[in-house]
């Protein structure tokens, strides 16, 4: 235990999982619940049934309906949908030296990153970003993962956070790169989106594989565009988080895509979903942000028309006629 008291705003199924990681060894956790009756269900039965009724919680989280709570925290792990991070962050009373950003995706309206939303809040506190290939009820059993913490704030605000985060079966990797961190959390999303349809177009393993490979280099194009390292992107924030998410139906981008391609409707689909699919929100700002940079990004525009409407089957047969070119090439910005 490290002695510094860590807060989680969150209590999704991610943040539940994150709070019983860090709670595990007897270390206090405070875990912010936004929905009615929450924090109270979980204090007294220590159990989250509405988003991860997997987990039997450690006695050593306690959960509050007050964001006024966080303000005696010292470290903060922001886990709420990335497209509520702004309005959350400007209700919270105080901000502490470290802000952890968890969510993944891509600020809608404006494309600004989480980090960006997260500096203009709290200008005086170091941000940090926690990404990687996390599922949040293998996290919550204790099962083996490993994560990139990319910190604003260097190796100081390392030294700081690692002793505080890493567990023996939670262990994070130092890194620098804030943009790069960030790129791969949100284009995994959408891409994950785009392999739920092969499954459910049935077109096989084959496919997928070319589709993640494919997907991961626009990830590349698009993340050094925006002054991204290609190492980060190699890493678990980036290549691992891709390989995850693309392939299990535990993943809610993943499993959004599998309906699609199953024949049901992206409007139903989105209205009926408790849990968030982010890359849904993500997809049509990765678009616009990459034709700005001038970034081809066909997988992405693909989503996007899935997303808009269109059919499965006809965006998948679009995506089989394009012209034929070389496979490291950069193609023209017009997806071509």
């Amino acid at each position: 235990m490290t002695g510094r008291k860590i807060g989680v705003v969150g209590a999704g199924a991610w943040g539940t999982a994150l709070a019983q990681m860090l709670a595990a060894d007897g270390t206090d956790v405070l875990l912010w619940a936004l929905e009615d009756g929450l924090a109270d269900a979980i204090n007294r039965d220590h159990r989250n049934d509405l988003f991860l009724p997997s987990a039997a919680l450690a006695p050593t989280i306690h959960a509050t309906g007050d964001l006024a709570d966080m303000a005696q925290c010292e470290v903060l792990l922001l886990v709420t949908p990335a497209q509520h991070l702004g309005s959350i962050l400007s209700r919270l009373p105080a901000y502490p030296q470290d802000l952890v950003l968890c969510a993944k995706g891509i600020e809608a309206g404006t494309g600004r990153m989480m980090n960006e939303v997260a500096q203009l809040c709290a200008p005086g506190s170091d941000i940090a970003v926690l990404s990687g290939p996390t599922f949040a009820h293998e996290v919550a059993a204790g099962l083996p993962t490993a994560v990139t913490l990319a910190c604003g704030g260097g190796q100081a605000q390392w030294e700081r956070l690692a002793p505080a985060i890493a567990r023996p079966t939670f262990r994070p990797y130092f890194s620098d790169d804030l943009v790069g961190a960030e790129v791969g959390g949100s284009v995994k999303n959408v891409l994950a989106i785009a392999c739920g349809v092969v499954e459910g177009l049935k077109l096989g393993q084959n496919a997928r594989a070319a589709l993640i490979s494919r997907g991961y280099a626009e990830m590349l194009r698009f993340g050094e565009a925006l002054g991204a390292k290609a190492a980060t992107l190699a890493g678990l924030c980036g290549l691992g988080d891709l390989v995850l998410t693309c392939s299990s139906t535990s993943s809610r981008n993943f499993s959004l895509g599998l309906a699609l391609g199953e024949g049901q409707s992206a409007a139903a689909l989105m209205q009926d979903r408790r849990t968030v699919a982010e890359g849904a929100h993500t997809a049509p700002v990765l678009r616009d942000l990459a034709a700005r940079h001038g970034v081809a990004m066909p997988i992405v525009e693909a989503v996007c028309a899935l997303l808009g409407g269109a059919g499965a089957a006809e965006v998948a047969q679009d995506m089989l006629t394009r012209p034929l070119k070389s496979e490291t090439s950069q193609p023209e910005s017009s997806g071509t």
